[in-house]
Formats: structure tokens, sequence, C-alpha cells
């Protein structure tokens, strides 16, 4: 694993391992001990303008390239995440501090999108279209759009990189990536390696470390990039959005979520309580669908949070390193300071806390509350980090209500004894995403994964990748003579 840190801290920009130019460097450190993994030279403007360039050069040959050769390469990094599994997971656990268990998670989402990335290659198709003109035949193409700019957040960097990067070299675009400072590695330097690895021709990917303090706004003003993939927050999301809009590029968001889980009063509590559990807790809490709020009919309210509270507290906090571990240090020390002053606020505005967890650097224990005012605004907001609301209702119309009074509309979940009254429910919210008797945390390689409001525009996976990474291009032919007018 720490040949990774070493050998994979720099810029990988046309085929080349380089030292960035910048005049600071991005220290990279485990959020567990605050070791220092590695150190990155930041890349410039220049550099990533080289990037682009680079893409774009290359770009040309790789469309023209037979998709069924294409494939080869994803094939290839399947293979290489099964073999390096082991190398790639303590990665994980040492950069963002996930446990054990989120690791495998996060690499077996990983290589399903790879699996799926083989089968993408392969998809475009183009149509002919009638004509109300005759001899005319209307040929619609599927196209590369040319060059993607991605940037990939810190939660689930690797799956979220190659969520964007494999499918948009596999349906013939040259890519840059830009990882999240706090996961230059897992996130971007290891990606690149990986699809060097597998054969992919030099300058098709590059990746820049960098930050906005050095570079501003030029990764997604830079006139290469005709698509923006982002995921973050909806603050940031919002200003790539803008910035995009000015320059005529396409912006694919993945952004925050609100997500609330559910228990109707036919649900099964043991059941819901575990799926609640897995919801708000899985990576500290970090995971954009996580249930930030649990909303439970008070028919069933007294026995539900007893049995929650009761779970919360066998959860063990600590070293991510160790199996046992299910919730590890948040990503750095301003994170933590964020979930302190939720837990905080809420309490002032009166919040009783079921369990109050502790904090310790970037360990930050699991938290659960209740009582807080229906105004809040901690109700309405993303809290990336260990801390559920537990919120009682009186009915279903109550429970729609709660649920979509947020800006958010990511991901949910519904517990009921009845499947189709639970489908009935989740068609009332205002959400891309909604889980009948599951948790809320939830990603498949083939079913459109994204949000509405707040929480983001546009759709991947499986087909939608196609509208997010490929253009059609119109090209008539006229069998004949046109008449013209003059």
């Amino acid at each position: 694993m720490s040949s990774y840190f070493t050998d994979l801290a720099q810029q990988y920009i046309d085929g080349e391992w380089r030292p960035g130019t910048g005049s600071w460097d991005i220290i990279d450190f485990n959020p567990y001990d605050n070791e220092k993994l590695a150190s990155v030279t930041i890349a410039t403007v220049d550099e990533v303008d080289a990037a682009y360039r680079a893409a774009e050069r290359a770009q040309k040959q790789w469309a023209a390239t037979n998709p069924y050769a294409r494939r080869g390469v994803f094939e290839k990094a399947l293979r290489l995440v099964e073999e390096r599994e082991e190398e790639i997971s303590e990665a994980i656990v040492a950069e963002l501090g996930g446990t054990r268990l989120k690791a495998a998670f996060e690499l077996h989402l990983a290589k399903e999108f790879l699996r799926e990335a083989v089968h993408l290659a392969l998809r475009p198709e183009g149509r002919i279209i009638p004509s109300p003109v005759d001899g005319k035949e209307n040929r619609v193409y599927r196209v590369p759009v040319g060059v993607v700019g991605v940037i990939s957040p810190f939660n689930f960097p690797f799956l979220l990189s190659l969520k964007s990067v494999a499918p948009a070299l596999a349906l013939g675009n040259g890519v840059v990536l830009k990882p999240h400072q706090n996961t230059p590695i897992v996130g971007g330097t290891l990606v690149a390696k990986l699809f060097e690895d597998a054969g992919l021709p030099g300058g098709l990917l590059n990746v820049v470390v960098t930050d906005i303090a050095e570079i501003g706004d030029a990764f997604i003003e830079h006139p290469v990039p005709k698509v923006i993939s982002f995921t973050g927050s909806d603050k940031v999301g919002r200003h790539v959005a803008t910035v995009c809009a000015a320059h005529f590029k396409r912006s694919v968001l993945e952004l925050g979520g609100n997500s609330a889980l559910v228990v109707l009063d036919d649900a099964d509590v043991d059941y819901a309580v575990d799926a609640a559990v897995f919801s708000r807790y899985v990576h500290q809490g970090q995971v954009c669908m996580a249930a930030n709020r649990v909303l439970v009919d008070r028919a069933v309210a007294d026995e539900f949070t007893e049995k929650f509270v009761a779970k919360v507290r066998t959860l063990k906090t600590g070293d991510p390193r160790d199996p046992s571990t299910v919730i590890g240090p948040v990503i750095n020390s301003s994170q933590a300071d964020a979930v302190s002053g939720v837990v905080e606020q809420a309490l002032a505005e009166g919040a009783t806390a079921l369990v109050h967890g502790t904090v310790t650097d970037n360990l930050v224990e699991p938290s659960v509350l209740t009582g807080l005012p229906a105004d809040s605004a901690l109700l309405r907001q993303e809290v990336f980090g260990p801390v559920a609301f537990l919120v009682p209702f009186d009915g279903e119309e109550e429970a729609v209500r709660l649920v979509n009074d947020t800006p958010y509309g990511l991901s949910g979940a519904v517990h009921t004894a009845d499947v189709e009254r639970g489908v009935n429910f989740a068609k009332r919210i205002d959400t891309g995403m909604f889980h009948v008797n599951d948790g809320t945390v939830h990603d498949e390689p083939i079913v459109p994964f994204g949000g509405e409001k707040h929480s983001g525009v546009g759709r991947l996976n499986g087909d939608t990748m196609l509208d997010a990474f490929t253009t059609q291009k119109w090209i008539s032919v006229q069998h004949g003579r046109s008449g013209f007018p003059f």
C-alpha cells in the first residue's frame, strides 16, 4: 500500500508522471492518526491546459478505434482491480479513514461499474429517421462529446471517479480528472495508474491534483471540455453549473442530499432499525444518500426509538484498520468541527440527545437527537456525519409533507408491510430515487442515479451515460435532387 502514496504522488499528464510546478504542496494525511501519507506539488493553470490539450489530441484516434478494441482496456482494468483489491482496500482505509466494511463496499461497486463500462463501449447506436422530403435519408449518429472534465469527492473517491471516468472513456472521449484535495491518490492518480497498466493510450486520461486557490475556475472554464461531471456539495455545484452555462458547456451534477427513512405504522420494526442504522452511519454518515432524518409513525415510535438507540450504542468507533470498527474518522478536522456544531446547535434549539457521542480529533462518535423544533434549519440541510434526527409523525399525509420539506431530493426509503402502499408513498416524494423496505444508500450500474431539486441535474449509470457523455449528430443524404425556390 505505502508504494501507492510514494509512487503516485505526482501529476499524470499526456501519459507521463511528473511533478506539479505550483509553489506549494497538498499534504495527504491519514485522518485517523494524522500520519503524512504523501505530498503532491500542485498543478498550475498551465498544467491544467496541458492535460486538456493532451486529451484533445488523443481523443480523435480513440474515438475512431473499434469499440470492441476499446472495451478490452476495461476488461483488463477490471482484472487489475481484482488482483490489487487488498492494496486498494488498504489505501482506502488509510487515505479516507474508511472501515474495512466500507472499503469492501466501495470496491464491490467499483468492479460492477467497470463491468458495465465494458458493455457501454458497444452501446451507442445510430438511427434513420423518416423525412417529409422525398428522397431524403436522415441519419442520426451518436458520437462522443470530445473531452470530459471530472471532479470527484472525498467520500467514495475511487468509485465516484471511476463512475464518470470509465463510461466517458468507453464511449470514446478523453478525460481530465481532478480529485478532491483530501483524496488525491485513491480518487485520482490510482485511477490513472490502473488505466495506464490496463493499456489505455497515453494522453486519453489525465489527472491534475490541484486546488481552486491555485487555478480558480480554469478547470471548468477551459475551452476544451464539453462536459463537466461534478460530484460534491450543492453550493459548489451551483457555481460549477453557472460557469458551465456561461461557457456553453453541459454539466452533470451529482450533489448533496437530506434523505429520510420513513417507518410506517405496519413496518417490521426490527428490520427498519437495521436499515436505518446502516443508512445513517455507513462511512461515518459521509454519504450523500445517508438517512439524515428518520421519520417514525407515533404508533411504533417508542419501540423503534428504544431499539434504534440500543443498536447505535453498539457501534464501535475507532481505528478503521480494525475489522470490528463501524465508525472510523471523518475526513478532516473541519468536518469534525462541523458535525460537533450541528449537535450543539440542535441542543441549543431544544433537542434531546438520546445518544451524545464524544469527539476526539477526527473520531466523531454517533449521536441520536430527537425533539428538534419543526422549523429547525437542521432538518432541511445535509449533515455529513454520524448524527441522526428522529422525527415522529401522525399518519402518511404528515410523513409525505415532512419528507418533502427540504430543498434536496436525492434518495429515501419507506418501511411497510404492504409493498404497494410503499410504492404509492414513494411516488409522492420529490426525489430521484426512493426505496421500499430497504436502506437509503444504493447504487447500481444500469439504474439511473441522480437527484431532483438541489440534489443535482442529470443522471448517471446505464443508458443515461449516453446522454451524459455523447451527443447526437444529424447527417442527411438527399437521394435524387432537391428543388430550391430560387
